[in-house]
């Protein structure tokens, strides 16, 4: 079993910046890749930015040129750093650890964090 921890969500104004992070209980390497997600009220859950253990990265095009994923393996941390926030962006976010490798795969997910953007 694997737990995801998400923290660094708040309230911030447009054209503001938020770096989230998301600790996993154990080695991330275990995972094929890892993301986030985000899910408005009344919105389905989507993809902002995954990154895999090769350092591939792929972003939502709605967060591109303003949020960055990142991954630190010493610390079996992935970051989120996202900047020029605007209203559209609030949600809540969720950390994602999938295994490809398992059968059948797996995913794994933290229990979010707010992320308000308002003035």
């Amino acid at each position: 079993q694997v737990q995801l921890v998400e923290s660094g969500g708040g309230l911030v104004q447009p054209g503001g910046s938020l770096k989230l992070s998301c600790v996993a209980s154990r080695d991330i390497s275990i995972f094929s890749r890892m993301g986030w997600y985000r899910q408005a009220p009344g919105k389905q859950r989507e993809l902002v930015a995954y990154i895999t253990q090769g350092l591939t990265t792929r972003y939502a095009d709605s967060v591109k040129g303003r949020v960055i994923i990142s991954r630190d393996s010493d610390k079996n941390t992935v970051y989120l750093q996202m900047t020029s926030l605007e209203p559209e962006d609030t949600a809540v976010y969720y950390c994602n650890g999938y295994r490809s490798y398992t059968q059948p795969p797996q995913n794994y997910w933290g229990q979010g964090t707010q992320v308000t953007v308002s003035s």
